[in-house]
């Protein structure tokens, strides 16, 4: 009769535990349904998205879809923003921000794309847009209030802005 008891008794345990485990999962699969404890975008299939916001008004966002893309935003200031978006594969993008409200941000879409933007300075404004192959493009600011904007759409593409007072 020992023997029956241990089976009983691991029958029982196993009779308890099998409402509690699948409870949990019930309660894992509901928490999937609401992404919004995912972050920006929300969807799992969303491509990542990274946010960083820090006490003294810092904010950084690289969103990156596609393969062996490479972005880096370094900020010393207040009032900052700093956005990296790339699509695609094989692209790199920084950028370099120290001073007060400076927004620089750089979209890139294609293949072996490049870009970067560095601010030094107060409310100076930069964009870069590339849509295509092999583009390459920087903006240096070194100032007040300084805007500048550079869109390539193809391939092979070369643009360098510095705007300093």
């Amino acid at each position: 009769m020992p023997g029956l008891t241990r089976i009983s008794f691991r029958h029982l345990i196993v009779v308890l535990a099998l409402p509690l485990c699948v409870a949990g999962q019930v309660l894992r699969a509901d928490d999937l349904m609401d992404n919004g404890d995912i972050g920006p975008g929300g969807d799992l299939g969303d491509p990542p998205v990274f946010l960083m916001t820090t006490p003294n008004g810092q904010r950084a966002i690289i969103s990156q879809d596609g393969q062996t893309n490479e972005a880096l935003i370094k900020q010393n200031g207040q009032s900052l923003l700093g956005q990296i978006v790339q699509a695609g594969s094989a692209q790199e993008a920084w950028i370099l921000q120290e001073g007060i409200d400076q927004i620089a941000m750089i979209n890139q879409q294609g293949y072996g794309n490049e870009a970067s933007i560095s601010q030094s300075g107060s409310g100076n404004r930069a964009q870069i847009n590339q849509n295509g192959s092999g583009n390459r493009a920087s903006i240096e600011q070194n100032g007040a209030g300084l805007r500048s904007s550079v869109s390539q759409i193809g391939n092979g593409q070369r643009v360098e802005v510095r705007q300093i007072q």
